[in-house]
């Protein structure tokens, strides 16, 4: 056995994927977890959120608009395929074209070609078999960064000519293959001997175990029956750090909660609608729920990014309505009713419930209610795919929980993604021109710094819409077992899996 490696299969918890394991489709954390695992892409991100390389051999631009990327020669996918600049091309194509119906097509934007209206091909080309080209539609300072995330990962040719593969038998090119997907079970993934980057796993596997509640996966933790739990349940936030000891995991990462305000809410609507969302808003003690709740695993949010993100901020002109005013919530609240009438209502906040949400909503909705006057209730789906479905096709009723892990450490990612009109993680479907002309400025700024501070204008016009209400931003809290060495969370709060160690 190689120094620092071990033979041991480590478990971690997690949730059923609401789609197949591929790069285009996955944008949520159930099947995250995994893609990032089975995938490689140009680069990765290291524990602090930097780029370091992984199958480019470089990556280059004169002008910023107009990129070259060179791959590694010897790369091949699982199935014994070569990974070339074809296969990213072809993923990246597929992905970016509306036809397809991928949930990551927003990600391309920024392409030139890319359209969410109609059929449309973006603008990279094949030059040689290790090499890309590909074309912005305005310079970006920071595109390099963008290509660690999932979207831009390369996919083999067996996909194109079947898709269906992917809802059982994923194939790859990262540390790890797809050995089982046991659906509602487990996902089984194992050392990929043709892997040739930085990421080599130091374990014999990872069972991703699929929970439906996190108080059973922290008993199972606490019994050594799991090695690793991505979420402490806020059933044992005041008895985590005790119970484990230094195998608790309390640290900032890059995760903000909201409550999301879908835009064909009636009551949600006009100028009478935003009154309301900025009323429930501040009628919510984020304060005392991060306290009491939490037990300060959670921080009150003050924007809407991340404390770890370079350009966060707490004063942004309108952020006030993040800070708990009963008494000036239901004066707006009161003035909405006056303008637009919709009588005895009572507010539902939808979730799935395998997730332990229930515990904090409710807390929340003791707040609004005694702020608004009004019912508040939580609104639960059995499971986390159940709630995205829902979500997905309009059915949720009232408004939803809403969250966001960073893809890349940028505020960019905090925002385009979840508010830019027709995003793939536009989930309230909201839209506001401005807004969008701000991101796009923001990026082409002639430089990171420039940009941070239009992303920070782009903010004010959240604060004066509301289509989400964010909530607070998320440390990583969680912990492993006695079983297992070499445990360390990311920026993102995800466990960096592959150099986890544990005997057999």
């Amino acid at each position: 056995m190689e120094s620092g490696a071990s033979a041991g299969i480590v478990s971690v918890n997690g949730t059923e994927p609401q789609n197949p394991l591929t790069p285009g489709m996955t944008n949520e954390v159930g099947g995250g977890l995994a893609v990032k695992n089975i995938f490689a892409g140009l680069v990765y991100y290291d524990a602090e959120g930097a780029t370091q390389m992984e199958m480019a051999e470089s990556i280059e631009s004169e002008d910023n608009q107009n990129w070259t990327i060179t791959i590694k020669d010897g790369w091949t996918f699982d199935d014994g395929t070569p990974v070339t600049a074809q296969s990213f091309v072809d993923a990246w194509k597929y992905t970016a074209d509306l036809d397809n119906g991928q949930n990551q097509q927003y990600f391309f934007h920024d392409f030139a070609g890319w359209s969410d209206a109609e059929s449309s091909e973006i603008a990279v080309e094949v030059v040689d078999d290790l090499t890309f080209t590909a074309e912005l539609v305005a310079p970006s300072s920071d595109f390099e960064l963008w290509l660690g995330y999932s979207a831009f990962m390369p996919m083999p040719e067996a996909f194109f000519e079947d898709p269906d593969l992917y809802a059982d038998t994923p194939i790859g090119n990262g540390p790890y293959v797809v050995d089982e997907w046991a659906h509602d079970s487990v996902i089984s993934l194992r050392p990929n001997p043709e892997y040739q980057g930085a990421r080599t796993p130091q374990n014999g596997g990872i069972d991703i175990n699929i929970y439906t509640d996190e108080n059973t996966a922290y008993n199972d933790l606490l019994a050594n029956n799991l090695d690793i739990i991505t979420n402490v349940p806020s059933s044992a936030f005041q008895t985590f750090e005790s119970d484990l000891g230094d195998r608790a995991v309390n640290q900032p990462a890059a995760v903000v909660q909201v409550i999301n305000v879908p835009e064909w809410r009636e009551e949600f609507q006009g100028e009478a609608g935003t009154m309301r969302r900025q009323a429930i808003s501040m009628a919510i003690d984020r304060d005392q729920v991060t306290e009491t709740v939490f037990a300060g695993t959670r921080t009150p949010a003050t924007d809407f990014t991340s404390p770890v993100i370079d350009g966060y901020s707490s004063d942004i002109p309108g952020s006030e309505v993040l800070t708990y005013d009963a008494e000036g919530a239901k004066e707006l609240w009161d003035q909405a009713e006056e303008m637009d009438p919709i009588g005895d209502y009572t507010l539902e906040i939808a979730s799935n419930a395998d997730s332990d949400h229930q515990t904090w909503v409710d807390a929340a909705c003791n707040t609004i209610r005694n702020a608004l006057d009004i019912g508040c209730e939580f609104y639960p789906y059995p499971t986390f795919d159940e709630f995205l479905d829902a979500r997905d096709s309009g059915e949720v009723p009232g408004i939803f929980r809403g969250g966001w892990q960073g893809d890349w450490p940028s505020m960019s990612n905090f925002l385009g993604p979840i508010y830019g009109t027709g995003a793939g993680s536009n989930d309230a479907q909201y839209s506001n021109e401005e807004f969008d002309a701000l991101l796009s400025e923001a990026g082409q700024a002639a430089s990171p710094e420039e940009g941070i501070e239009i992303y920070k204008q782009a903010q004010e016009i959240l604060f004066q819409d509301m289509p989400g209400i964010p909530l607070w931003y998320n440390n990583a809290t969680a912990g492993y077992a006695e079983t297992v060495d070499n445990v360390a969370f990311g920026w993102d709060s995800d466990p960096i899996l592959y150099q986890v160690t544990k005997s057999e």
